[in-house]
């Protein structure tokens, strides 16, 4: 029973979270316009938006709802399972959002391009932190946990790795996001209130999730906080090479 709840939630995680990265592509506009709302109105749906899904990303991952939730979901389930609650939370967001007509400013001419160089830069830079994390390392859909209980093994994923990017800063992926949300030729006022709220969330969610990697490292965590920034890169302290490797004997972080 367990195997076929298994290939279930696979599906669903591949179909509802992978799905919800598609449509975030086509993000804002892909939805319903409710043009009876006033420009007020429309923004103050698309932060509830917001906040639903804030609340959701960020209070699932935490150690002690997961902690509350290995009652009733084995620990090889909830990766899959928050991945598919995050992907419902980030369609809403996504098909729901309401556009407003005023507009900030928009970039003419040859610089125009500028923001979009900026953007193919903040995707490369995210797919190298991705791909510094090692075979395992970055698993958004949950899929891991779930291949290997399918085979009858305990995921086994790989201990914490300083290297590529988070060399760096302590969140490379978070920081490629923050370029990417202001990389814009053009900015309207609905697309402004994402920007703050988006910025304003990942500062203190990044903060919670600090804490929860110096739960689960310790000191070499404490030990890298004091060595690498943690959000922005500017000051370029690069870490020893060697110094930081694969630590073996630690529970092992998600690095994002």
């Amino acid at each position: 029973m367990k195997n076929l709840v298994a290939y279930v939630l696979i599906a669903f995680a591949i179909l509802v979270g992978g799905g919800s990265i598609v449509l975030l592509l086509h993000f804002p506009g892909i939805g319903p316009a409710f043009t009876s709302l006033s420009s007020a109105e429309r923004l103050s749906l698309d932060a509830f938006l917001c906040l639903l899904f804030f609340v959701q990303h960020s209070g699932m991952i935490r150690r002690k709802f997961k902690r509350w939730a290995s009652s009733f979901i084995p620990a090889y389930f909830y990766p899959s399972v928050y991945a598919i609650a995050s992907g419902v939370a980030l369609a809403l967001l996504v098909v729901f959002w309401q556009r407003t007509d005023e507009t900030l400013f928009t970039l003419t001419g040859p610089v125009r391009w500028l923001p979009t160089g900026l953007s193919l830069l903040a995707a490369a830079g995210f797919f190298w932190g991705a791909w510094s994390l090692g075979k395992g390392g970055f698993d958004p859909l949950g899929l891991s946990p779930l291949r290997a209980h399918l085979h009858g093994k305990t995921n086994q994923p790989e201990g914490l790795a300083i290297q590529g990017p988070y060399r760096l800063v302590r969140h490379p992926l978070y920081f490629f996001v923050l370029i990417a949300f202001w990389s814009v030729p053009a900015l309207t006022t609905d697309m402004l209130l994402s920007n703050v709220l988006f910025t304003a969330w990942i500062v203190v969610a990044t903060r919670w999730e600090e804490r929860d990697l110096v739960a689960q490292f310790g000191a070499a965590y404490r030990r890298y906080q004091e060595d690498v920034p943690m959000l922005l890169p500017f000051s370029f302290r690069r870490m020893k090479q060697g110094q930081w490797g694969r630590i073996a004997n630690d529970t092992v972080a998600n690095l994002k």
